[in-house]
């Protein structure tokens, strides 16, 4: 039976409350592996484990539980290892890391932050700031309207400052709110956001993060910012004991 590996703490924190379960159908149990002074919580994997939303929030709320009583450096869902050997040999040879990013990410919590333009606003700014776009407009209001290729010249022009705009607008949400976090990582890239960043923050200063975000608002009307956390710091972790398993890679349980 494989292995599905939750999170890496250190082997003197509290363990998971009895009887606590994570992923499966049936709920598989979760325990403690222990190399020196690291350990995992774990499960066994299920098969053909799939990022269905009972799991994911079963694999999110094991992380949740035992989070609560000290740093655990979280894994994505579908993290899965052979065996629990493997995973005993990982926390060893990884050992020194993993201790490094204990040490780094204590009372730190992850905040995922999603921007992307609200339409009629950008086109306002674009027509505002672009005067070449702004004349060709009002010459083809003037004269009651424009023909094919004029319109589509117009589109185009819109559309590449629109796209010029959305490079600006990710470095401008970075720019507001990297003051309130220890580290920032930059997320892929999605369809419909211009950004996907998450900010580590110390737990103490959440408060003022999320101020932060809310003058981010008001000072960028033109966006809508979408914030997600606190989460466990999935970014500011490296790939642990196991690589994700299947289709269920990269899904994580708290950041999309």
């Amino acid at each position: 039976m494989s292995t599905y590996v939750y999170g890496i703490m250190a082997a003197s924190h509290p363990a998971p409350p009895e009887g606590m379960t994570g992923v499966g159908n049936p709920p598989r149990p979760v325990r403690v592996l222990r190399a020196d002074d690291l350990a995992a919580v774990v499960s066994e994997a299920p098969e053909g484990l799939r990022p269905k939303r009972r799991d994911l929030l079963a694999h999110q709320n094991v992380l949740s539980e035992i989070g609560a009583a000290g740093c655990v450096l979280p894994l994505r869902f579908g993290s899965v290892a052979p065996d629990d050997d493997t995973v005993v040999g990982v926390l060893t040879e990884r050992a020194a890391h993993y201790r490094e990013r204990l040490g780094a990410l204590d009372g730190m919590v992850e905040y995922n932050v999603k921007a992307h333009h609200v339409e009629d606003a950008v086109l306002h700014r674009v027509m505002a700031e672009n005067s070449e776009i702004r004349a060709l407009a009002l010459a083809q209001r003037q004269a009651g309207g424009a023909g094919y290729e004029a319109k589509i010249r117009l589109g185009e022009m819109v559309a590449a400052a629109v796209k010029a705009r959305e490079a600006e607008d990710a470095k401008l949400v970075v720019s507001a709110l990297r003051g309130g976090a220890a580290a920032v990582s930059t997320g892929p890239e999605s369809t419909g956001w211009l950004a996907n960043v998450s900010f580590l923050v110390p737990r103490d200063s959440a408060a003022r993060f999320l101020e932060l975000v809310e003058q981010a608002r008001k000072d960028l009307s033109h966006l809508e910012l979408r914030v997600n956390g606190p989460l466990p710091p999935y970014s500011f972790v490296e790939p642990g004991p196991a690589e994700p398993a299947g289709s269920a890679a990269g899904a994580g349980a708290g950041t999309g």
